[in-house]
C-alpha cells in the first residue's frame, strides 16, 4: 500500500492531516488518528459508508466543528504549511479553503445571481462579473436562471448553484461533500464531469467526500477508506480499483461480495479489519 509520503514525496502537500482525533459534546470520540495529504491540483477522495465520519473530518478542515460543539483535541491540520485547527470558518475560507456541504445548502430566498455574488463575500477585487460569467459557462442552465430564486431550482441546479458559489471564492481548494446524494445517474455524471473539468482547466485542488466509489475513482487520483472514524485503507486509484476488499465492500465487483454463504468468511478476509 502506498503512503502518503512516498506519493508526494516531490511536491509538498496544500492540505495535510496529522493523526486527528475530533471529539463531540467533550465525550463523544468521532475520529481516531486520522493521517491524510493533498498536493496541489490532485483532486483526492475520501470513502466510507454513512456514520464513517466523512463530513466530520471535512469540518475539522474547514473550521465548521465549533458550530455543533465539535473540536479537535489532539492532532492538527496544516493548510499551505500553517496551522489552522480549530481556526473560525471566516478565517479558514479567507485562506482559501471553501467547502460544498451535504445538501447544496443554498440560499433559497435569493436570486442565483444573488447567491453567487455572496460567494465573493470575502473579495475586494474588480474581478467578480468575470467569474460569474465564468460559473455561468461552466453551468449553462444557471446563466437561464440567473434572476430566478434558488428556492425554485430542481435539486441538481441546486447543487450546480452550491459549486459555483463556492467558485466564486476564488478557493485554493475545494472540499465537496457527497456531491452525487440523491442525484439520478445522468445528472451525477453531468455534475462529476464539471467537476472533472474545473479541476482540469482550473488547478483547483479538491478532496471529495463521496459514498459512489465508482465514480470518485474514475475522477480522483488517490484515495482513502474510512471506516469507524479512522483511515482503514490507502492508496492510487489504480491500487483501489483493483483491490480485491475494495471491490467487494464499495465498487460491487466480486462474486464473493454477492454470494451470501461466502459473507462471513468475506468478513474475515478483509485486510482492515
Amino acid at each position: 500500500m502506498a503512503q502518503p509520503a512516498e506519493r508526494q514525496a516531490v511536491r509538498e502537500p496544500v492540505l495535510s492531516v496529522n493523526n486527528i482525533e475530533v471529539v463531540y459534546d467533550e465525550v463523544i470520540l468521532v475520529l481516531r488518528g486520522v493521517s491524510l495529504e493533498v498536493a496541489q491540483g490532485e483532486i483526492v477522495t475520501l470513502l466510507g459508508a454513512n456514520g464513517a465520519g466523512k463530513t466530520t473530518l471535512l469540518k475539522a478542515v474547514s473550521g465548521l466543528l465549533k458550530t455543533e460543539d465539535g473540536e479537535i483535541t489532539r492532532g492538527s491540520v496544516g493548510f499551505l504549511g500553517e496551522t489552522i485547527s480549530n481556526r473560525p470558518p471566516e478565517e479558514i475560507v479567507r485562506k482559501g479553503i471553501f467547502q460544498v456541504m451535504e445538501g447544496r445548502r443554498v440560499v433559497e430566498d435569493m436570486t442565483v445571481l444573488e447567491n453567487l455574488r455572496l460567494g465573493a463575500f470575502t473579495r475586494k477585487d474588480k474581478q467578480v462579473r468575470a467569474d460569474i460569467d465564468m460559473v455561468f459557462d461552466y453551468f449553462p442552465r444557471l446563466r437561464e436562471r440567473a434572476q430566478g430564486l434558488a428556492g425554485y431550482l430542481s435539486g441538481g441546479e441546486q447543487q450546480m448553484l452550491a459549486i459555483g458559489r463556492a467558485l466564486m471564492a476564488r478557493p485554493k481548494m475545494l472540499l465537496l461533500d457527497e456531491p452525487s446524494m440523491g442525484r439520478s445517474p445522468l445528472l451525477v455524471k453531468e455534475v462529476f464531469g464539471i467537476i472533472e473539468t474545473i479541476n482540469r482547466e482550473q488547478g483547483l485542488t479538491m478532496l471529495l467526500v463521496e459514498q459512489n466509489a465508482n465514480w470518485a475513482l474514475r475522477l480522483a487520483s488517490y484515495g482513502y477508506i474510512m471506516e469507524n472514524g479512522k483511515i482503514v485503507l490507502d492508496g492510487t486509484k489504480e491500487e483501489l480499483i483493483n483491490n480485491e476488499d475494495v471491490k467487494a465492500s464499495y465498487l460491487g465487483g466480486s462474486e464473493e461480495r454477492r454470494s451470501f454463504k461466502n459473507l462471513k468468511s468475506y468478513k474475515r478476509r478483509k485486510r482492515w479489519l
